[in-house]
């Protein structure tokens, strides 16, 4: 039997892909914050359907010596690096702990793999806001990186320490540069979630408006639940290597909101309000990605089209705030 180690195992990512090991007979261990134990109907809301088949290890990515005794007690076959603080905005308010937890905490699972278990095939959990102010459009594996923001930063730190472990140590490790992916277990402080949450409070009658920032940003929106499966078909390849996962379409804000409204009867324009607030100081504007080396290397594809994705988020927050449809 396989054993997997997961960072992140109690976010939108870390679920489905413990769900996906699980399926295929996997020991999945995970790494948590001791207070996400101590309370788990909060924290571990996404994992509880499944949680008595996991193994929880108490640990922080900011203690080397936490994350040293888990590797060297797990012994994994594959890890899956996924734990950051990956709300871009609040990157702006705290650049600091962005860059400190998200850095620090790659590089000390990094040297303890290399120590504990260097065998280990490594998946590092890399993004497409490392391309930022796109030096061309659709961005590939070759595109330069022009990070606009400390959490872009931080994974291309993050993806430069990766590469350096593949090169330098022998390390089997891969870099899924992933473009935005969502799903009803997203967090409500991504815009996505914001959308279709405050769509369905609206047409309960619990909500009036919901205030957005830049609705013209540009993105390629794909299901995390596909995402996942393109981690795991990473680390079974025979030889490591870095790839963008991305649905290659792209639609606005704007049109998010829009889909998530009429699917319940609603004009967006009636109850979507502009907070020049919720601007970022350096915005990216658009980003797009080609996943072709994805497609012939991996066999991976995505099925979910933009407006199936939308309208499952608009289904799950009606079920989630007492709707029946």
């Amino acid at each position: 039997m396989k054993r997997a180690l997961i960072t992140g195992i109690t976010g939108q990512d870390g679920s489905y892909l413990a769900e996906l090991l699980l399926d295929k007979g996997y020991e999945v261990h995970g790494i948590v914050r001791r207070v996400a134990i101590e309370d788990p109907e909060h924290r571990l809301w996404r994992l509880l359907p499944f949680k008595d088949r996991l193994h929880l290890h108490a640990a922080s990515l900011e203690s080397l010596p936490s994350i040293y005794r888990v590797l060297q007690s797990v012994k994994p076959d594959e890890c899956y690096h996924l734990a950051a603080q990956s709300f871009v905005a609040y990157s702006f308010e705290d650049e600091f702990s962005t860059l400190n937890a998200n850095i620090n905490g790659t590089h000390h699972v990094l040297a303890a793999l290399r120590d504990c278990a260097p065998d280990c095939r490594f998946y590092f959990a890399a993004s497409s806001e490392m391309f930022g102010k796109v030096a061309k459009t659709p961005q590939t594996e070759s595109t330069p990186f022009y990070p606009r923001s400390a959490y872009g930063i931080s994974k291309v730190a993050g993806f430069d320490l990766t590469r350096n472990y593949r090169e330098a140590y022998g390390i089997k490790a891969a870099s899924g540069i992933l473009y935005n992916h969502e799903s009803p277990r997203r967090g409500f402080e991504f815009v996505t979630r914001k959308i279709t949450s405050y769509a369905a409070r609206i047409k309960l009658g619990l909500a009036k408006e919901v205030r957005l920032g830049n609705l013209e940003a540009r993105r390629d929106w794909g299901h995390a639940r596909e995402y996942v499966r393109a981690m795991w078909l990473m680390l079974q390849q025979d030889e490591p290597d870095d790839y963008v996962i991305a649905t290659g379409e792209q639609h606005t804000v704007r049109e998010f909101a829009e889909t998530a409204f009429s699917h319940l009867g609603l004009d967006y324009r009636s109850h979507v309000g502009l907070d020049p607030q919720l601007l970022r100081p350096a915005e990216v504007e658009t980003l797009l990605g080609d996943a072709t080396r994805a497609r012939q290397k991996l066999g991976w594809s995505c099925q979910v089209t933009f407006k199936e994705l939308v309208h499952e988020m608009v289904e799950a927050d009606l079920r989630l705030f007492g709707g029946s449809r």
